[in-house]
């Protein structure tokens, strides 16, 4: 009696492994070309800012470094003013918005089985999708009919428009906070008033966060509102400064991205050491 004895045959890689495999290489690829579409603008915007008007229209790197460039667009835009100006309305809007737009939304998320407060959070979610030329012209009259055409109109304004997406955001993580801590400070003789500042508002640090950061981008970078509501040229901010001057760079192409750079810098070094509370608070305030 004879025994055969089969060689084990070499075991394939399982198809789910093969189509992870695939896939993974597809989304670094696409990641790859997505991330390309951001580095080679922002090279061109960095070399040409210290390129002189000869060179701007090449690719390659500058000669010499024109440094001067930025001294140059500083005093054209008057930049000091400009980000001053900038940076008073985003603290201002930051600070109040969170005041703000994040004791609204515990008073919703707490009688969300009421149907007033169920008709106030969508109605607020409802006005993040109406487009804002619509609502323009009518807010601009408004402002200047009350007298608000200028930094604290602009503030106001920033204040309320966030309202919609900052409830939204800090809705769902408030309801996640569990309910018997409010009731443990209730029985010790708490105020709804001090329950909110005492334990909600330090609990809600990770949404707080993001509601800054999403308003401090948006109050700097935003040019829409600005250029309807400000009348007083003292007022301007970084963009409206740079469109009211744009005409003298239209054949100083260095100069202009010196000072877009410039406008850009404070705000994207924030964005940039502050990324993972955008990115954590939205995620925890999309779960209830």
């Amino acid at each position: 009696m004879t025994t055969a004895t089969v060689a084990p045959s070499k075991a394939g890689k399982p198809a789910k492994f093969r189509r992870d495999h695939r896939i993974n290489w597809w989304l670094t690829a696409a990641v790859a070309v997505l991330s390309l579409t951001i580095l080679i603008p922002l090279y061109f915007t960095i070399v040409t800012a210290l390129k002189t008007p000869a060179e701007a229209g090449t690719f390659a790197l500058p000669t010499s470094w024109q440094w001067h460039n930025f001294a140059d667009a500083s005093a054209k835009v008057n930049y000091p003013k400009a980000a001053l100006n900038s940076a008073i309305i985003t603290v201002v809007a930051v600070v109040l918005t969170l005041l703000t737009n994040t004791f609204v939304a515990y008073a919703v998320a707490r009688n969300m089985d009421k149907r007033f407060f169920r008709f106030l959070y969508y109605f607020f979610i409802a006005a993040m999708f109406v487009p804002f030329p619509v609502v323009m012209l009518p807010i601009a009259k408004q402002m200047g009919s009350l007298h608000l055409d200028n930094q604290v109109g602009l503030i106001i304004l920033y204040t309320v428009l966030g309202l919609g997406t900052n409830l939204f955001i800090a809705t769902g993580f408030i309801r996640s906070i569990p309910v018997s801590l409010e009731e443990a400070a209730r029985i010790d003789g708490a105020s709804t008033w001090r329950i909110f500042w005492t334990i909600i508002f330090p609990l809600m640090s990770p949404i707080n966060a993001t509601i800054a950061i999403l308003t401090a981008l948006w109050a700097w970078n935003d040019f829409l509102l600005p250029l309807i509501i400000l009348t007083d040229q003292s007022n301007q901010t970084i963009p409206l400064a740079q469109y009211v001057f744009s005409s003298q760079f239209a054949t100083n192409y260095p100069m202009a991205f010196s000072s877009y750079l410039m406008a850009m810098a404070p705000i994207l070094i924030v964005y940039i050491f502050a990324q993972k509370w955008v990115v954590g608070g939205v995620m925890r305030g999309a779960v209830k």
